[in-house]
């Protein structure tokens, strides 16, 4: 199975550089792994240099300062340098008269883009005006729609019934979303080996099935939860609902339909 972790951070900055990636993508038989810009700056110059240094390994979800005049001609220009997503939050909007203004830069440029936030803002109406608006851009929903509370929110009581994670999966209706699972770590509370796991990726595969789902590590973060192998591997077992061929879509064959890899 070719396998793509479409959720790992790098930088000189914070975290690790690209080497130390490297070594654990060797050591899980990690073939590609996506580039995403971690919160902490908007320079991508360090992830587009490592696309270039490890040709066909890396692809790049860049940042830009959403709040700057400047930002669809930052966007432009990382995409001119090969970045092939860019970074939002499902709240983010452009000062001015077009508060969507980045996000038709990025439908313009074919760019798809990687929504994060909150589930209350994924499950909105709002939102959902924002993914009809552009049918043509792919949407990846990052941490299971904001469900992902143990990585993003900090620890709080699940809702038994789920009712808040089935309406974010009415992001489903729309043939242009992608939903993002990560390790169990991200929806459980320690210890490892997790129980009492929530059907969270269970109820994501129901809705969107497995040619639009994704997994992603969050490396080096993931350190903190369960650890690299565990997060994919701990995470497979998880799904016996699954086929051998469902997994290699969710695992792999998905991302590879969304981006080149240069």
């Amino acid at each position: 199975m070719l396998i793509v972790d479409t959720h790992v951070h790098i930088a000189l900055h914070i975290y690790e550089p690209a080497e130390m990636l490297l070594a654990q993508m060797a050591n899980n038989s990690v073939e590609k792994t996506l580039l995403v810009q971690t919160t902490t700056t908007f320079d991508n110059t360090y992830m587009l240099e490592c696309v270039r240094r490890f040709p066909g390994r890396f692809s790049v979800v860049c940042r830009v300062d959403v709040e700057s005049p400047s930002a669809a001609a930052d966007l432009v220009k990382w995409s001119s340098q090969g970045a092939e997503s860019v970074r939002l939050s499902n709240f983010h909007r452009s000062p001015g008269d077009d508060p969507l203004a980045i996000w038709r830069k990025a439908a313009e440029l074919g760019m798809s883009i990687s929504a994060s936030g909150p589930a209350d803002i994924f499950e909105s109406d709002e939102f959902t005006r924002l993914v009809e608006t552009f049918p043509e851009t792919t949407f990846i929903i990052e941490h299971l729609g904001g469900m992902g509370i143990f990585a993003t929110s900090g620890e709080r009581e699940f809702d038994p019934n789920h009712n808040q994670f089935r309406r974010v999966l009415r992001l489903a209706d729309y043939p242009n979303t992608i939903i993002k699972i990560h390790g169990m770590g991200e929806i459980c509370a320690a210890p490892f080996p997790y129980t009492n796991i929530p059907p969270y990726v269970e109820m994501a595969y129901q809705t969107f099935g497995p040619q639009r789902m994704i997994w992603g590590s969050d490396w080096p973060r993931v350190i903190l939860r369960e650890g690299y192998r565990n997060s994919l591997r701990f995470t497979m077992e998880q799904m016996p609902y699954c086929s051998q061929e469902d997994l290699e879509w969710i695992f792999g064959k998905t991302a590879l339909s969304i981006w080149k890899f240069p």
